[in-house]
């Protein structure tokens, strides 16, 4: 199948202007192509954005890489000499205009890999989650770059499932790469490829790979990254383990490239990988690399170092990088000449991958939470602290089956009508379940003044639909598609009071520790255990 990132959206062009002197790069087999002329593109990038610090706080900031138009034109002019044609930015504010910074990067020859989550939104692996509140942060993404031909692709997430313990947060993200696909087909937005970076764990990495690529194109991924950190100072192809990773993805069917590499155990870095990277020894299976990283922090990965003054002075890991990048002269095929031989992989059946092809989390649909919450009798006050939220959750599912409606199981595949609306929306209708089963009593609606009685209202139209196709217990399952009276995605943006901290999770060699990209973060969700079920408070 040939993906074409060409597919023009004429509804969009109002919305933003395309950056124009680019072509747009396109997926055929296993690899990328100009689609002006057919060649074949190597990913040759660098990770663009500083790191967020490690913090907990909910109002945590990042800065936007791609709004800075001045710094842009200063990176861009030390990009060039590389040979740069493509970076990764791991976040963006999509209240901002991106057109100055992404139009220069154009006007460069750069294309840009850009992740949709952000340090306070992205799907926690410990507490995984797809809900209204992430589906509204990806879109308003996908809204704010997919008209730009010069955008190469979105990542779903990074490092989400990073080891043997955590292999059904995947669920979830796989489900937002099928949502995140829909939404810009509902939306008339031409085509940008999603997919998914992962870590170099030996324990998950082929049954993560399979899984990202099983099932049919509306739920697989479009490419595939792995940060890669195993070359370190100067290895071989054979001893730094590239051999082994080559012969593993041997037969993938999409188009795999190193989304992060460049290992620091050895400093200045002398990035000898560079050559088996775009070697005859790799190039049949990957398409290139991202090295990270641009800028100078505290944990020394940095091509570039900026000053007080906004001035940037090139580093030795610069200079090596150059050095390496100009000897690199990879093979190239024609789209013309070249017919794709491997097929998608099936999906993995070994009992250490936890997570379950089908059924996916549901699409969230912020309308039947919306609709949900006036047909209720008894909910919960409003402003509740997460701390109070998560204590009655605890309580109220404890008791019975009242939690039915809001489960999330990535493992059984097992998702209640209700898990992707707001912990807020989910409380009160675990708490109306409760008053209900207790014959309506004011005294079970009271929960030590958290809650109380109301009058509900009878659905009609639309929200009658949904909430009949959820059903009573709320484990039904909801065909509609998701809709809302405002803002992009599924709903409006709302507070949910949650909370970000920066995680660092270890690649195998020297990967980074608190890299921007590795966020495990808490957004707007708890989590409760019903017998044995892990159970999303959202």
């Amino acid at each position: 199948m040939k993906f074409s990132l060409l597919a023009a959206a004429a509804a969009f062009t109002s919305v933003v202007s395309a950056a124009t002197s680019l072509p747009a790069i396109e997926i055929y087999g296993n690899k990328f192509f100009y689609s002006n002329n057919g060649s074949q593109f190597y990913v040759r990038g660098v990770a663009y954005q500083n790191d967020v610090s490690n913090t907990t706080s909910a109002d945590e900031t990042f800065v936007d890489p791609l709004a800075d138009l001045t710094a842009c034109q200063r990176d861009i002019k030390l990009m060039e000499p590389l040979g740069i044609n493509s970076i990764r930015v791991y976040a963006i504010n999509t209240s901002l205009d991106h057109t100055g910074c992404i139009e220069a990067f154009a006007d460069a020859g750069i294309y840009i890999f850009s992740d949709l989550s952000e340090p306070s939104e992205s799907i926690d692996r410990d507490s995984p989650a797809w809900n209204t509140e992430l589906y509204d942060r990806y879109t308003s993404v996908v809204d704010a770059l997919a008209n730009y031909t010069n955008v190469a692709g979105f990542f779903a997430g990074n490092e989400v499932t990073n080891n043997a313990s955590n292999t059904d947060a995947s669920a979830f993200v796989k489900a937002a790469v099928r949502d995140v696909k829909s939404y810009m087909t509902t939306q008339g937005y031409r085509s940008v490829p999603v997919g998914y970076s992962t870590n170099d764990d030996s324990d998950t990495r082929i049954p993560m790979a399979e899984y990202f690529n099983c099932g049919d194109n509306s739920t697989s991924v479009d490419f595939y990254g792995v940060n890669i950190y195993e070359w370190c100072g100067d290895s071989t192809y054979t001893e730094s383990g590239y051999s082994e990773r080559t012969a593993e993805f041997a037969n993938f069917s999409v188009p795999l490239f190193m989304s992060e590499f460049g290992c620091n155990t050895v400093t200045p870095r002398p990035f000898t990988e560079v050559q088996a990277i775009y070697g005859s020894n790799m190039t049949d299976v990957w398409s290139g690399g991202i090295v990270y990283q641009w800028f100078q922090t505290e944990n020394d990965y940095g091509l570039v170092s900026i000053g007080s003054d906004g001035a940037a002075t090139t580093l030795t890991d610069y200079n090596n990088l150059k050095t390496q990048l100009a000897k690199a002269s990879p093979t190239t095929v024609m789209s013309s000449t070249y017919t794709p031989t491997n097929t998608a992989a099936s999906c993995p059946t070994t009992t250490d991958w936890e997570a379950a092809a089908s059924p996916l989390p549901p699409t969230p649909n912020a309308l039947l939470c919306e609709c949900m919450v006036p047909s209720l009798s008894c909910v919960a006050s409003s402003g509740l602290n997460d701390t109070s939220i998560a204590d009655l959750f605890g309580y109220i599912c404890g008791l019975g089956s009242y939690c039915d409606g809001i489960t999330a199981n990535g493992t059984s595949g097992s998702y209640g009508a209700y898990s992707m609306c707001t912990s807020e929306q989910q409380l009160s209708f675990v708490m109306n379940a409760y008053y209900e089963a207790q014959g309506s009593s004011a005294q079970a609606c009271d929960f030590g003044g958290l809650a109380s009685t109301t009058s509900s209202t009878a659905a009609t139209g639309t929200c009658s639909a949904l909430l009949k196709e959820a059903g009573t217990a709320g484990t039904g399952t909801v065909t509609d598609s998701p809709a809302s009276a405002t803002g992009s995605g599924s709903s409006s943006k709302s507070s949910s009071g949650s909370s970000a901290n920066a995680s660092g999770s270890a690649s195998s060699g020297a990967a980074p520790v608190n890299r921007l990209g590795e966020w495990k973060v808490v957004i707007g969700g708890l989590a409760g255990v019903m017998g044995g079920v892990a159970v999303a408070l959202i």
